[in-house]
């Protein structure tokens, strides 16, 4: 479904992502890990469009999308869940979701929210309350649940741990294997290693804005070598703050 060629992402003179290369087959998890700083958000941002590609080509279904905007991406079906949620605070759950579907016709909007409430309940008990006063995992959820409004093809999610307890870390993961299940085509960002390889098919790992390794996750979970040389304590990370 996508093939990432040579691709660099430059800020002003400082190379962030160095000629990387990547593919993602449909209906699969890939994930993208490494250490805080490798240029993991970078390449996401670069496959949507958020940033531009100094080099390299990005195909998607077949078609060249290295010069397209990230609206014309979104079109083609490649949606980004970003780091941090980025939810739209002072709008309601429910005019979040409606946003996530802006670029699908109206008719669609109905069943696309009950699909997504169905999915995440409580979001449809929050349906009125603005976006900004649910807790972090909530805002995930809707952060998660907005970009399932798109009907995207590809998924970019990008940190869906961060800043979450264990207990609603687990509960984002069983979400991407959910969605793996249902045959969602997903490529995700994630500096909590284990859960990462855990739901994943294949595994990049980045460092200084390079791949370094790549294979089958759980090949990469299981090597010693691997799990001390690049990975490190990202397998064994403390439990973070809600």
């Amino acid at each position: 479904m996508l093939e990432v060629a040579g691709l660099t992402v430059s800020y002003g003179p400082i190379e962030a992502v160095r000629e990387i290369s990547l593919r993602v087959t449909e209906g699969t998890v890939v994930s993208l890990v490494g250490p805080n700083g490798a240029g993991k958000s970078t390449t996401l941002n670069a496959l949507s469009g958020v940033v531009p590609a100094a080099r390299g080509r990005i195909l998607f279904q077949g078609r060249d999308i290295t010069h397209l905007s990230p609206h014309q991406r979104v079109s083609q079906g490649i949606v980004q869940i970003p780091e941090g949620r980025l939810v739209l605070a002072g709008m309601t759950v429910r005019e979040n979701l409606e946003m996530g579907a802006y670029r699908r016709p109206a008719s669609e909007f109905k069943a696309g929210i009950a699909a997504v409430e169905a999915r995440f309940p409580i979001l449809a008990e929050r349906r009125n309350a603005l976006a900004g006063t649910l807790s972090g995992g909530e805002q995930q959820m809707l952060a998660i649940a907005r970009g399932l409004m798109a009907r995207p093809k590809l998924l970019l999610l990008d940190e869906p741990s961060l800043g979450l307890a264990p207990l609603l870390v687990k509960t984002i993961f069983d979400i991407v294997g959910e969605l793996r299940s249902g045959g969602q085509t997903i490529l995700l960002v994630e500096q909590n290693a284990r859960q990462a390889l855990l739901v994943s098919s294949h595994a990049y790992v980045m460092e200084n804005g390079k791949i370094v390794l790549e294979g089958p996750a759980q090949q990469l979970m299981s090597d010693p070598a691997v799990i001390s040389t690049y990975l490190g304590q990202a397998l064994d990370a403390p439990a973070s703050v809600a």
